[in-house]
């Protein structure tokens, strides 16, 4: 409660404005914290294995696909017009949950990362970097722009519904010297 809510009740705080703010969520204890960042990490280190069985190995799907994909929506759209919808729902589904530990992951393991245009922004480069090694390296593979998107877009979910809270939990943000 603020010293202008209890104002408005009535009651009086004896602390003074400054002092009577609560919070009504405080920091983690460092216990937890900690067991938050273990989990965090291993988290990352089964995603980041997942992710390079997912992308950096030869594909079926992909064999259809001659040329790179630079141009947004373009494939998006011969999924949804050309394809089944089991295949549709596979690729796009597959990337935008590809995306999804991306927002959740970044706000506990990097704070300075936390933000939705933060999260968007590393989600963009690491996976334009993916997508490049892809289409460099790896047989049957190509550059797709789409896929940066959809992946991109799954980790702004995934930052909306778990990481901001999550990230919050484990690392509260610090009032300012001025503010104290």
């Amino acid at each position: 409660m603020t010293w202008s809510n209890a104002r408005w009740r009535g009651e009086k705080s004896p602390e003074g404005p400054a002092e009577a703010v609560v919070r009504r969520n405080g920091p983690a204890r460092p216990a937890v914290r900690a067991l938050a960042m273990v989990a965090a990490f291993v988290g990352t280190v089964l995603f980041s294995a997942v992710l390079a069985r997912l992308t950096l190995e030869p594909s079926a799907a992909s064999a259809a696909l001659v040329h790179s994909n630079v141009r947004p929506g373009h494939s998006i759209r011969a999924y949804l017009e050309g394809a089944s919808t089991l295949e549709a729902v596979r690729q796009l589904g597959g990337n935008l949950l590809l995306g999804v530990p991306f927002g959740v992951l970044l706000p506990v393991l990097l704070p300075p990362a936390r933000g939705l245009l933060r999260v968007a922004a590393v989600t963009v480069v690491m996976m334009t970097l993916v997508e490049l090694t892809q289409g460099a390296l790896v047989t049957g593979r190509v550059f797709d722009i789409d896929d940066v998107i959809l992946n991109t877009a799954g980790a702004l979910i995934g930052y909306l519904l778990i990481g901001l809270r999550l990230g919050r939990a484990v690392h509260p943000r610090r009032r300012h010297w001025w503010n104290r």
